[in-house]
């Protein structure tokens, strides 16, 4: 078996893994496995083709991980889905308080509600907003941070 065979079942075996686990790195890993492949093909020695797969899978996995981690402090936690189950999440609210806070029944706990900053700058004219269905947008502590329903 020639080494450009061995090179491309092992990189079919990356992307094969990477289907069934979902870890994009194993895609990242398989473009390095072809690069060593492409390298077995342009007829070089072993220690290149290997130099090829580690110089390329590895860079691909660092290039992609640091494109998909956010720098830090640089994401909102409070506001994440991916960090806050509760995020898109619909509230009911009966009745707002004058200081357009309130307290709703969530996922079997009173939690305390406000307005999300854009509207609650809105409605300048100290009048609490209307009772009925908003959507979290965010939570800070014990608070759901609220947007309303577009009519």
């Amino acid at each position: 078996m020639s080494d450009s065979t061995l090179w491309w079942l092992l990189t079919a075996a990356a992307v094969a893994l990477e289907l069934l686990s979902g870890s994009f790195y194993l895609l990242m890993l398989g473009i390095g496995l072809a690069a060593g492949a492409l390298a077995a093909h342009l007829g070089a020695g072993l220690a290149w083709q290997l130099t090829a797969a580690a110089l390329i899978g590895g860079g691909a996995v660092l290039l992609w991980s640091r494109r998909a981690r956010p720098a830090p402090g640089t994401e909102d936690s409070a506001a994440s889905a991916d960090l806050n189950l509760d995020i898109g999440q619909l509230v009911r609210v009966e009745r707002w308080n004058a200081d357009a806070s309130a307290t709703v029944r969530h996922r079997g706990a009173e939690w305390m509600v406000e307005l999300a900053e854009a509207e609650s700058a809105a409605g300048t004219d100290s009048t609490p907003p209307a009772p009925g269905r908003y959507r979290i947008v965010a939570v800070r502590g014990s608070h759901l941070i609220v947007q309303a329903l577009p009519h």
